[in-house]
């Protein structure tokens, strides 16, 4: 199944899982159109369904491509580098460039640096937030779908080593929110207001990563 939209031919993939009592519609990085659904839906009315919903997909696949392009190349603390692959070192900065030796491991590179610069972030906005929390243990590792969890039980805090790539404005307010949920565990009125009382801004952070 294939889909035009403004004279680009989108693929279409659909899955079927049981238990779904309803169809989801996303754009996948590849720029896919993914239709998650249950056994019984016929492909006419997903056919329908899609048909039905342009308007919406295009601007989800507006919304798509500009995450593609936020995200290619190299990115470093909100600042995005051109690469040039050299011999002569694992990894070198210049004003606009990053140096990068083709065997070196950006990944690991990037968790060694998320270690000392997200537990730093974490210490400050802990000493600083606004209610008494325990101190939480700090995790950080790769996700594809949340930029931080809060295990309120064990009081761990996971953040998204992607938040590396990201200016630390966005990093401080996933560190606010993953607190605030020691205190309401849930996404209620009361947690909003005081993700609010420690950031004021998060609205527009919140918006802005939503473009990553």
């Amino acid at each position: 199944m294939k889909l035009c939209i403004d004279n680009t031919v989108y693929p279409i993939e659909i899955i079927r899982k049981r238990g779904n009592r309803n169809t989801y519609i996303r754009i996948k990085k590849d720029m896919t159109i993914s239709v998650t659904t249950n056994y019984f839906t016929s492909e006419k009315a997903l056919l329908k369904l899609i048909e039905e919903n342009q308007d919406k997909l295009r601007k989800m696949v507006l919304t798509q491509e500009v995450k593609n392009e936020n995200n290619e190349g190299f990115y470093y603390l909100g600042k995005k580098y051109d690469i040039v692959y050299v011999e002569y070192c694992n990894i070198s900065f210049g004003e606009n460039k990053v140096f990068l030796n083709r065997n070196f491991n950006v990944d690991q590179w990037y968790k060694n640096s998320a270690k000392s610069i997200f537990l730093e972030h974490l210490d400050v906005i802990y000493h600083g937030f606004s209610r008494r929390i325990p101190y939480p243990s700090l995790r950080i590792r790769k996700m594809t779908s949340r930029w931080g969890v809060c295990n309120v039980r064990l009081k761990v805090v996971t953040l998204n080593l992607e938040l590396i790539k990201r200016d630390l404005k966005y990093l401080d307010y996933v560190i606010v929110h993953e607190l605030s949920h020691l205190i309401y565990p849930n996404h209620s009125k009361d947690f909003w207001s005081l993700v609010e009382e420690n950031m004021p801004e998060y609205k527009k952070y919140r918006k802005e990563m939503k473009e990553f």
